[in-house]
């Protein structure tokens, strides 16, 4: 079977191209569609096997980055979206999608095995930098994450582009929960550190760090693994000649796809397609 993408778009949503055709990339299927046709019922997401939340600046980040967007998900959605998720399917927000995901409260989401409850749990807010950070970063994958959008993945180089980055949580506790059930993801690292080293709780310095996220968090994952939303934008870095340093002869193919020029960020996408494809074979 083809897997078939539903990307969102409109009210300032601005990746949704980029977004549908890294999916097409993979193998999927993809299609563009504005939020107010799910919304007023015209279209039904029932139909789709994957949600992407592209990033952008819906309506305008007025009162907050992803507010609006996910109050208009949350209360008119509310019920395809959980449908969708107790489905088994997988849904990804990337930079604004991310904010979004995570006001609507399907990220981090309740415990295991409940179904989506639309409790906003956490947020994310204004970089300590105190402006927009358009910059590339080093981030690392857990490995033992069950997200399975993020499978087999160490590190990778990506862009940020956000004003509004800084993942936060109202008690330390509750980012024990997450780092205890592996949703924490994805994290910023500091490039010159050896992979795998123990989670740093200290805030890296900037620009390490682009935003001062608690913990270092570039992206996290519901009970599930597959709900997942992170600040950087793997969709842009979907091919090598990307990546700024991509003539340094230090610079190796990698991927199996496409010739070799295969950027990291196209792994993301690959598994969830694969995922699907897996799903519906078993």
């Amino acid at each position: 079977m083809t897997p078939h993408v539903a990307v969102l778009f409109g009210f300032g949503i601005n990746c949704d191209h980029e977004t549908k055709a890294v999916f097409e990339l993979v193998g999927a299927t993809a299609e563009r569609v504005h939020v107010n046709r799910f919304v007023t019922g015209d279209v039904s997401l029932d139909t789709y096997d994957i949600l992407a939340v592209p990033g952008g600046f819906s309506f305008g980040d007025h009162l907050g980055s992803g507010r609006l967007l996910g109050n208009r998900m949350r209360f008119a959605m509310r019920d395809a979206l959980r449908s969708f998720v107790d489905a088994g399917k997988p849904i990804i927000g990337i930079c604004n999608g991310f904010q979004v995901l995570v006001k609507t409260g399907l990220l981090p989401g309740p415990d295991a095995g409940e179904s989506p409850d639309f409790i906003q749990r956490a947020s994310l807010t204004l970089n300590d930098s105190g402006r927009y950070e358009d910059r590339w970063v080093t981030l690392e994958f857990d490995p033992e994450s069950p997200c399975i959008w993020t499978k087999g993945m160490t590190r990778m180089e990506c862009p940020v582009r956000h004003g509004e980055g800084k993942f936060v949580m109202p008690t330390a506790s509750d980012l024990d929960r997450l780092e205890a059930n592996h949703q924490v993801t994805v994290r910023y690292v500091d490039p010159s550190t050896n992979l795998g080293g123990r989670a740093n709780e200290t805030v890296l310095p900037y620009p390490t760090s682009p935003n001062g996220s608690m913990r270092n968090i570039a992206g996290i994952c519901d009970s599930t693994g597959l709900v997942f939303g992170l600040m950087p934008h793997p969709e842009a870095v979907y091919a090598r000649w990307l990546h700024p340093n991509h003539t340094h002869p230090s610079s190796q193919p990698s991927g199996e796809a496409l010739d070799g020029w295969e950027g990291e960020g196209l792994q993301i996408f690959r598994n969830a397609v694969d995922h699907v494809k897996a799903t519906h074979r078993g």
